[in-house]
């Protein structure tokens, strides 16, 4: 009976065993034809790789779009260029060796390619499938649609193979030195975003060689690796043809000041002492040149309630106006405006100096300048979004533009889509773009176009302090470096919040202008002159 019992069991378990046994890509399913990009790289580890069924999890191919095109002659000549996003996701690309056969295949052909016996190797930097006959290469359709894939240059110089042999494009990108109007495309230029400097490289030979440069401009492009003497990646992004240069300005737009910290909750009462600080990009006569700023509160309790119908003129409640019409600033140098209290963290802390305080209104007791009703607090402290904006002149209407803007969180009535579109406007700054940059066609000057916050792409914004508790003094420090030369942020602003304190000296004025905005007026790396620029913002 034990024996019967015994063969009883094994008859069950051996078709188990030679079930688990069999080799699946995906647990439960029938083994794919096709490798993921994705894990086809993973197999590389240094050393080449023979391609088989057996290390290829039982695949014997890919399956990927095509995304050169070598009309432009910028591309390695008889490199086709493929990718796929199967696998997690993740985007991944990878080269191979077709010789001429490779120039018959453009950007959005469906291929299916039978890699196995070929040889996965790194070749001058770039993960490549060798050995693939022209037959192998099976093309099944045509004008597939390929995402556009933004990717900022410090995420490409962190991880250069992750983002090998993709198509993607860096967005805004303009030049160091800023190029002359002579200046043209051919060899390696230094393109930044705002994010880091990468290589654009263009061969003397390529069509568009001898294209001007841009001031703003996205590049789309394929990233191709290079290794330097010490045996790093170093990433080039590579046009395809003149078309993967998309315009975005011709002219840079400078502000003459740029919001660079306030306090929103100040120690005491938030009445009368609520304060903006900016940085001047040029000296300033506010006399002979006047400005404005505007900041919205909306709290749930601010009125009118609702979508702000005349965006940052809304007034009452939502929107309080200061007008800069008097002092002056010079460039680099910081200066102050909001509530006539004039101290750093309300009643009985450290002065902040007259000289720098260009406009001073009780707003606890006294109206805006044109618009904003009496009120006990400047920026919200509930959790709904305020914001803070800098105008030149001291006209702002519904369709009055800033020339910088920051939001803090995104919570309330801020912006409809309409008919008619209500909310406030934005400028081109580090956070906003009032065209979205992926989106923009020279010939359509209504595509992309997203002038308010919360509109499109506009989505970015800074934080309340996530452990903040109220009353005690938290200023809002936002660090960046702005090139006054290339006209642009190279260097977006970040957050950092601080404690302020009511003893003299503690919390002196270096407390809250130490560290903050540097603004650039070199290219970038040069130091500046101590005479022009304060040491602390010297880079």
């Amino acid at each position: 009976m034990k024996k019967i019992l015994l063969y009883s069991i094994l008859l069950f378990t051996v078709p188990l065993l030679w079930t688990s046994c069999k080799k699946s890509n995906y647990p439960g399913g029938v083994v794919s034809n096709y490798i993921p990009l994705y894990d086809l790289r993973n197999l590389y580890k240094g050393e080449d790789v023979t391609l088989s069924t057996d290390n290829m999890f039982g695949s014997n191919s890919i399956a990927a779009v095509v995304i050169s095109d070598h009309s432009g002659k910028n591309l390695p000549e008889g490199i086709l260029f493929v990718q796929d996003r199967i696998r997690l996701n993740e985007l991944r690309g990878i080269q191979i060796p077709l010789g001429s056969e490779a120039a018959k295949y453009v950007p959005g052909d469906s291929v299916q390619i039978n890699v196995e016996g070929a040889v996965l190797k790194r070749v001058n930097g770039n993960l490549q499938i060798t050995n693939v006959s022209p037959s192998a290469v099976k093309k099944v359709a045509s004008n597939r649609t390929i995402a556009k894939n933004r990717v900022p240059s410090s995420f490409i110089l962190a991880n250069p193979d992750k983002y090998e042999s993709t198509l993607l494009a860096i967005v805004k990108g303009g030049f160091d030195p800023l190029p002359l109007p002579t200046d043209i495309l051919s060899g390696d230029k230094k393109l930044n975003d705002g994010f880091g400097d990468i290589t654009l490289h263009t061969d003397a030979n390529a069509t568009f060689a001898k294209n001007v440069l841009q001031f703003s401009a996205n590049y789309y492009g394929i990233l191709i690796n290079k290794v330097d003497s010490k045996g790093a990646l170093v990433p080039e992004h590579h046009m395809r043809t003149a078309k993967d240069v998309i315009t975005l300005s011709s002219t840079p737009e400078i502000p003459d000041f740029i919001i660079s910290g306030w306090i929103p909750d100040p120690k005491g009462t938030n009445a009368n002492n609520n304060y903006i600080q900016f940085i001047a990009t040029r000296d300033i006569d506010f006399a002979a040149t006047p400005f404005s700023v505007v900041t919205t509160n909306n709290a749930g309790a601010s009125t009118p309630t609702g979508f702000p119908a005349n965006g940052w003129a809304t007034g009452g409640l939502r929107t309080y106006k200061f007008n800069l019409t008097s002092g002056s600033v010079k460039k680099g140098g910081y200066f102050y405006v909001g509530g006539a209290g004039k101290m750093i963290n309300s009643s009985s802390s450290t002065p902040i100096p007259a000289a720098q305080y260009i406009r001073a209104i009780n707003y606890s007791t006294t109206a805006g300048d044109g618009f904003g009703a009496i009120t006990s607090t400047l920026l919200a402290n509930s959790g709904n979004a305020y914001g803070i904006a800098a105008f030149k002149g001291t006209t702002v209407t519904a369709t009055t533009r800033p020339m910088d803007v920051v939001f803090i969180h995104n919570g309330g009535s801020l912006f409809n889509p309409g008919p008619p579109a209500q909310g406030y406007l934005i400028a081109n700054t580090d956070f906003y773009d009032v065209y979205d940059p992926l989106e923009v066609d020279n010939s359509d000057p209504t595509k992309g176009y997203q002038p308010y916050y919360l509109q499109g792409t506009n989505t970015l914004k800074f934080n309340y302090h996530p452990n903040a508790v109220a009353d005690v003094g938290w200023y809002y420090k936002a660090g960046g470096v702005y090139s006054v030369t290339l006209g642009k942020w190279v260097r977006a602003r970040s957050m950092k919040y601080i404690i302020l304190s009511k003893v003299a000296p503690v919390a002196t004025m270096a407390t809250i202008e130490d560290d903050n905005i540097v603004i650039n007026y070199g290219t970038a790396g040069e130091e500046l002159s101590r005479d022009t620029i304060p040491p602390t913002r010297i880079r």
